[in-house]
């Protein structure tokens, strides 16, 4: 059988955290950086200009012709 602690109320030492649970907080907060510099999006385009209609617009005025 197993032995537990020597006494009640005997306070052992935890365990040492990994690197990844010592630094996730670093890790996390450099990439949710790194995202928010560069992956902010396309720009937006402007409108594309629009394309002549099937008539272009007659001259203001109507110069007669001389013959």
């Amino acid at each position: 059988m197993a032995k537990g602690p020597a006494g009640i109320g005997t306070l052992t030492e935890p365990p040492q955290p990994t690197w990844w649970r010592a630094n996730r907080h670093k890790v996390l907060l450099t990439v949710g950086y790194w995202i928010g510099l560069h992956l902010h999006g396309e720009p937006a385009s402007p409108p594309a200009t629009p394309s002549p209609g099937y008539t272009s617009p007659g001259p203001l005025h109507i110069t007669p012709r001389s013959t």
